[in-house]
């Protein structure tokens, strides 16, 4: 096989010309002559969608890579002069042979170090909804394993508390002048390991049940709270029929007791509130689960929450196989670059750009990215930076971007001495979502 790199650039708005002739003209607009390309795949009955000549259309520096899979020898009739660069890419009439030539696109690579988002505290609120990757899903596509019944417990619980939760905001039950009698928040609590399906059942939730509602992580919520102020953070979510909050964290006291105080407003003031949590791996076999220590942060209100277990091994690595190897740099690279909307970073550049950008902000620092790819990874050893890493880990798992690397593995990103101290829950659900991205395929729907 022969490789052969063809340049061509094409102006802002400016299709290449349809002409039948053989690729070796040129012309002023397509000095390349790949304009060809596009008339040879229209005969030979190529789907529009799937040409690569429309992707000149962007009005921009592209680089053809043709990889010539043809006969060597077959370099076009006689009588005309082969195309330099591609000179097995002809047929018998001298015009290129798509079958012949598979062609293979690189684009421009961005990199998230540049990129400096500016989110309001508006479009915060407004960013509370599910990931992606549960759009669709609901109680019928929760799959319990079966050797696990707690699984099966737990979503016809879910759903249960969903249908309360639609009664109690779409009922007709009226007090004694007409107005319709304010009805006290309930909660639910799921908790257990890491990739169980809770937030699956979670999102179920969410969608089961009438707007407005919101849903958000712990985090993205003491982000809402910090950014809208206490009150008015209050004023906006007590609207919500429910509040879905993924992850709740107890490793930090201050924001337990400020989610704590906003929780009990927003159940005074009717709403349902969802939320889940991971036990340790450690835990599990004691039966010691983060239960007990929520409803103890949250003893004003522990009576509203109903607990549940839900038990089994991580999904995200269940019957799969090792995650790949880190691969070099050369290879990292034209792995970026074989994927529109991919990234590449150094590893240390993005980690002080991340210490500078505030976490909320992390969400629309990865949106429209197809692929990130990390060059020289290696254990962090500021533990204020790995806790923005973690924060990063989540929102590329939300939006279901694959993630490449070189250097170290991506579970050796988090020392020893972090994995086994206070923010241990942090570090192990980072680690289980970052390998999981390593084998997802861009494009690919999860």
């Amino acid at each position: 096989m022969e490789d052969r790199l063809v340049h061509f650039r094409t102006q802002a708005g400016r299709r290449p010309l349809r002409g039948d002739g053989p690729v070796q003209r040129r012309n002023k607009r397509c000095p390349h002559g790949i304009y060809g390309f596009t008339s040879a795949m229209r005969r030979k009955g190529i789907p529009q969608r799937e040409r690569p000549a429309r992707i000149g259309y962007l009005g921009t520096h592209l680089r053809w890579l043709v990889q010539n899979q043809a006969n060597p020898s077959c370099s076009g009739p006689e009588g005309k002069r082969p195309n330099p660069l591609v000179p097995s890419a002809y047929n018998e009439r001298g015009n290129p042979d798509i079958h012949r030539s598979r062609v293979r696109l690189t684009f421009m690579v961005l990199r998230l170090a540049d990129i400096t988002p500016d989110v309001s505290p508006d479009e915060l609120v407004a960013q509370l909804v599910p990931p992606s990757m549960f759009d669709e899903v609901s109680f019928d596509s929760y799959i319990p394993d079966p050797g696990e019944p707690s699984q099966a417990e737990a979503r016809d619980a879910c759903r249960a508390f969903a249908e309360e939760v639609v009664k109690a905001k779409t009922g007709k039950k009226k007090g004694l002048f007409g107005k319709k009698k304010p009805v006290e928040g309930r909660g639910i609590y799921l908790d257990g390991g890491f990739g169980v399906g809770k937030t699956h059942l979670l999102a179920s939730i969410f969608h089961a049940c009438p707007a407005p509602k919101s849903f958000g992580t712990f985090v993205e919520l003491t982000n809402v709270v910090g950014a809208l102020g206490f009150n008015r953070a209050v004023e906006e979510l007590s609207t919500r029929s429910v509040l879905c909050i993924d992850e709740f964290e107890l490793d930090d006291p201050g924001d337990t007791m400020l989610v704590s105080r906003l929780l009990a407003e927003l159940s005074a003031a009717g709403v349902f509130i969802a939320a889940t949590s991971n036990t340790l791996p450690g835990q599990l076999g004691e039966g010691r689960f983060a239960a007990a220590d929520f409803l103890r942060e949250i003893r004003k209100i522990s009576g509203l929450f109903q607990t549940l277990r839900v038990d089994g091994p991580d999904y995200r690595h269940r019957d799969l196989p090792p995650a790949p190897d880190p691969m070099s740099n050369a290879d990292l690279e034209a792995t970026a670059a074989e994927v529109e909307g991919s990234t590449l970073d150094d590893f240390d550049e993005l980690c002080r750009h991340l210490d500078k950008l505030h976490p909320s902000k992390y969400n629309r620092l990865v949106g429209g990215i197809t692929q990130v790819c990390l060059e020289n990874v290696h254990p962090v050893e500021n533990q204020a930076i790995a806790l923005r890493v973690v924060v990063l880990a989540d929102r590329l798992y939300d939006a279901g971007i694959p993630v490449r690397n070189s250097g170290a593995k991506l579970d050796e990103i988090f020392t020893p001495e972090m994995i086994n101290g206070g923010y241990k829950k942090k570090y192990l659900r980072a680690t289980s979502r970052l390998l999981a991205l390593s084998r997802f395929q861009p494009g690919d729907t999860h």
